[in-house]
């Protein structure tokens, strides 16, 4: 006690710092328990309020979770909408590959469960501008529900058709395509898996930007919906520019006897624009032996589906051309070409046959125009065409 004192009255006791220090110690451990119980508890009775919901409520998880913000191409795959509503863009990311994959949806069975308009799909295969781009609008006008128009330009090409026009926004992706390669069919197979995503495309017909209607849309839909037969020529020419394009390596897929020859342009059902875009075994064939001087735009369709289906192609083209003033390419008629003669040649003295039946409406289409000839043929539209 005495030293304890004497310590005391020396200075060397516990100041009050020391004994402020030591009473924070004991008291901040106390806290950090409270708060500890706290949370325990807290977490107890969540826990028991989740076994109650998931018990009495069905919930099965009471922790938000994050909704997937990616969504299907086509909207709502659980509603038949969804599977029958053409796409609202021409424009996509899908490659051929995925997009033959995508067109070739076939469904078995053949009646629709829905109210269905059959429609003409008009694809415009053009290096870019359509100069008769106006007689079209004319000839479409008041047909809106039965036609359906794709464009596969170059790839570059942007077009300037105004909101208003048949034609905006129509473009499909497109790559290069040169005349007389398979990079041509490949732009047609294109055209023809882009129209098969609208389900109510029936028929299919390949234009140029120089190829112009001849009768008016309700005459055309007409012929095209009555008719058995779709149309493409497929013709067995012998000599060099028909049987003397064939090579011997395309064997046994296509015998020589096989070898067809016909129009670029044509007409055909969804049946057969299914087939075309479907195919792998004759395309490898025409892709690696065809090649200038075998114009494999000319052999290819024609030959393949007058193997898959000869009865259902009537073998001729709707397409009217003009061969007689010779050369690699037909007649190209401008401004001064547009006259009552020329008229006549489109429908005069013609015979053909029509669900096997002879007739004189042969052609429903012509070709080639130069942007020239656009101004008079808008003046005898309405006369000579009908629209």
């Amino acid at each position: 006690m005495k030293s304890r004192l004497v310590a005391l009255e020396e200075g060397k006791g516990p100041s009050p710092i020391t004994i402020i220090k030591t009473n924070q110690a004991r008291v901040l451990p106390l806290i950090i328990l409270q708060y500890l119980m706290t949370f325990l508890g807290v977490g107890i009775v969540f826990s028991i309020l989740s076994m109650f919901m998931i018990r009495y409520f069905g919930v099965q998880n009471v922790v938000p979770v994050a909704q997937s913000v990616v969504h299907p191409c086509y909207g709502d795959q659980s509603s038949l909408e969804s599977w029958i509503r053409p796409p609202s863009t021409m424009m996509h990311t899908m490659n051929d590959t995925e997009l033959f994959w995508r067109a070739s949806f076939v469904p078995r069975i053949e009646e629709y469960p829905f109210e269905r308009t059959p429609k003409i799909a008009f694809m415009f295969l053009t290096r870019g501008p359509l100069p008769m781009a106006p007689l079209w609008e004319r000839f479409f006008k008041g047909n809106e529900g039965f036609y359906s128009i794709y464009i596969h330009s170059l790839p570059n090409y942007q077009a300037n058709f105004s909101p208003s026009s048949v034609f905006y926004r129509r473009q499909i992706p497109s790559q290069v395509a040169e005349w007389g390669k398979m990079s041509m069919c490949d732009a047609e197979r294109r055209l023809l898996a882009n129209g098969l995503l609208d389900i109510s495309n029936e028929w299919f017909v390949l234009l140029s930007e120089a190829c112009i209607p001849l009768h008016n849309f309700s005459t055309i839909y007409r012929y095209m919906s009555r008719s058995q037969y779709s149309f493409m020529g497929s013709v067995d020419e012998r000599g060099p520019y028909g049987r003397g394009r064939y090579n011997a390596n395309m064997a046994p897929e296509i015998n020589i006897t096989e070898w067809r020859k016909g129009s670029q342009w044509f007409e055909i059902n969804r049946k057969l624009a299914t087939d075309v875009v479907d195919d792998k075994i004759f395309y490898p064939k025409f892709e690696k032996y065809c090649r200038p001087a075998c114009y494999v735009d000319e052999h290819y369709f024609p030959t393949m589906l007058s193997i898959q289906s000869p009865r259902l192609l009537a073998n001729r083209s709707l397409t009217w051309v003009d061969w007689s003033r010779g050369g690699a390419h037909p007649a190209t008629f401008g401004k001064a070409d547009i006259k009552e003669q020329l008229f006549k040649r489109f429908f005069d003295g013609k015979t053909c046959t029509y669900n096997d039946k002879n007739s004189s409406v042969c052609y429903l289409f012509a070709r080639k125009f130069a942007p020239s000839a656009l101004e008079p043929l808008l003046e005898n539209a309405s006369k000579v065409f009908g629209f």
